[in-house]
């Protein structure tokens, strides 16, 4: 029988709240039963997969995530716990999260609670013991698919959250970037000249780490920061950051980029900034069918016959043929031909996809910053 459709067979959650039922259903009225773990809730979201094999914390964390339910394909999550070292924001950012088997014993020196505890405390609902191969490889079949995610389920409520599954609102339709994105100006190295502007649209952690270490003052501003109040620290460079959803959302960011770069302002975009600097300049964004969600995509340097291993989280892409003449890819996703960065012919205007600070992943291409930085005065 198909994994994804007895849902009778559940365990008996009464008396045992770290074994409740719960249900995962798709769009397309696929059922997807299990133990649930983390909050009582239930959630929708875009259900999407990370075939990454350590990283959980970080993956959790990453803004990036807003709006999604994760879906672990390495059949065991939790086993070294969760440590606040490891967060790449304040708490988690994922909407609902998927494992095949959670560890509820796990060993680790720098563990301080399980996943599924600080899920619960901070309202986040889980689902384990599906099959994330099965649901791995309908998702990369059919694309990303809208999804609700419920704990403590009973069966008498699959008639209506199948019809309920058929109404889910995208959230790509949302400003998601705006719900993720600092409320305040923030300065870091505060003591240094040289500035550095960093567009908050969902910055990682160790985004600002990279920086950080590398002796510039850095001003974090909310994402709709107008250009003039940019300009009021007289920015050496600008950094667009990482985010969540679809950048066509950014609409004020994206005239804000295109207005520094009207200045001739030295700008560095990650991941959703690659996305933002593309349209800034006048190019094309498109959506993935499945997404880049892992830690080891290959992509090669255009014009160079370097190959890099890099950390991903996204899913949507530059269209490199809408790009205007002045502007190349710089670099290209060696699996599937999908654009991994821009950059202008003459001016320091550049961007990747992919993520130079890791966390988790490879740091092979953290130069990158440095790189960066050797263009700003």
């Amino acid at each position: 029988m198909s994994p994804y459709l007895n849902i009778y067979n559940l365990a008996d959650s009464k008396g045992d709240l770290s074994r409740l039922k719960a249900i995962l259903v798709l769009e397309d009225g696929s059922v997807w039963p299990g133990e649930g773990f983390g909050a009582f809730a239930k959630v929708s979201g875009e259900v999407v997969f990370n075939t990454g094999m350590v990283g959980y914390p970080e993956s959790i964390t990453d803004p990036s995530y807003h709006g999604q339910i994760l879906c672990q394909t390495y059949p065991l999550i939790g086993n070294y716990g969760v440590s606040s070292k490891s967060f790449e924001s304040d708490k988690p950012k994922i909407w609902g999260y998927i494992a095949s088997e959670l560890c509820d014993t796990p060993s680790h020196a720098t563990s301080e609670k399980t996943v599924s505890d600080w899920l619960k405390e901070n309202g986040i609902p889980g689902i384990a013991g599906i099959d994330t191969r099965a649901l791995t490889k309908k998702l990369r079949v059919h694309g990303v698919m809208l999804g609700i995610l419920e704990t403590y389920f009973t069966k008498a409520d699959l008639k209506s959250l199948r019809r309920e599954a058929r109404l889910i609102p995208d959230p790509n339709k949302r400003h998601l970037v705006a719900e993720v994105t600092t409320k305040k100006i923030k300065t870091y190295n505060k003591e240094l000249k040289k500035t550095v502007a960093l567009i908050d649209c969902g910055v990682k952690r160790n985004i600002l780490n990279c920086l950080i270490k590398r002796n510039v003052r850095i001003v974090r501003v909310p994402a709709e920061t107008e250009f003039a109040k940019i300009m009021d620290w007289a920015p050496s460079g600008i950094i667009i950051s990482n985010g969540p959803g679809d950048p066509k959302q950014c609409v004020a960011t994206i005239a804000t980029v295109k207005r520094l770069m009207q200045e001739n302002i030295p700008a560095f975009g990650i991941c959703l900034g690659n996305q933002i600097l593309a349209l800034a300049a006048g190019g094309n964004t498109y959506k993935l069918k499945f997404g880049h969600r892992s830690q080891n995509q290959p992509c090669r340097e255009e014009g160079t016959p370097r190959c890099y291993i890099t950390s991903q989280n996204h899913g949507f892409a530059v269209d490199v043929r809408s790009l205007p003449k002045p502007w190349r890819p710089w670099f290209t996703n060696a699996n599937d031909e999908t654009n991994e960065g821009v950059r202008h012919v003459s001016k320091p205007f550049m961007s990747v996809q992919f993520h130079p600070e890791a966390a988790p992943g490879p740091t092979d291409t953290e130069f990158l910053f440095d790189h960066f930085l050797g263009n700003i005065k």
